[in-house]
């Protein structure tokens, strides 16, 4: 992939991540908790930009990125209890629960293939299974004190629709729980399935 062709691929990936976001900010269920929903992939993606030309990842890494803040856009658009397609398969199968917050906290485990881009090009690590354990573990702990601050802010606003719509613990008191064990099987699945995949990419964009 020459570097003309690769930039063109980072534009669209940012093209896209502007469209959904003009969705997502518009009658949004919330605002307040579409913010606090999205706020944290905003940051991501300014800070990936703000480094574009000092730092670059592989295009793999900004197609995860993107791919990982559209679903907290669109989770933050509707509130992750409400999700349209998985609301329906609620209804349809009889669940307990809208499983789209369950599927996005393991959709989240792909971020471990961005944290070991990272980590490869940034300290003395190499390829092999202390590679991984680092990373996975990174992938834990970023999904652990993300919860910690959900339950804080819940504590803050203990009652009312934001704190409901912002923990979307769907009435499970196991929730934080759940979400990190959906994580902790993404990062290993996605670490397993595209660890070799993505040193070929970093090859091929000269990493």
């Amino acid at each position: 992939m020459t570097m003309k062709r690769t930039m063109k691929t980072h534009l669209l990936l940012l093209m896209i991540f502007i469209a959904v976001l003009l969705w997502s900010v518009i009658r949004p269920s919330a605002y307040w908790t579409w913010l606090a929903e999205v706020s944290p992939g905003l940051v991501i993606v300014a800070i990936a930009i703000i480094l574009y030309n000092k730092f670059r990842l592989s295009t793999m890494s900004y197609a995860i990125i993107v791919f990982l803040v559209v679903l907290m856009m669109i989770g933050g658009h509707y509130t992750y209890a409400d999700v349209p397609p998985t609301e329906w398969l609620q209804d349809h199968f009889h669940l307990d629960r809208n499983y789209y917050d369950r599927f996005g906290h393991f959709m989240k485990g792909l971020c471990v293939i961005v944290i070991r881009e990272i980590l490869l090009r940034k300290t003395g690590l190499i390829k092999g299974k202390g590679l991984a354990l680092i990373s996975i573990s990174m992938v834990m702990a970023i999904g652990a004190v993300y919860e910690i601050v959900e339950w804080l802010a819940h504590i803050v606003t203990l009652g009312s629709l934001f704190s409901k719509q912002f923990l979307a613990t769907q009435g499970d008191m196991w929730d934080s729980q759940a979400d990190l064990a959906c994580l902790l099987v993404g990062s290993i699945l996605s670490y397993l399935l595209l660890a070799r995949w993505h040193n070929k990419v970093l090859e091929k964009e000269h990493l």
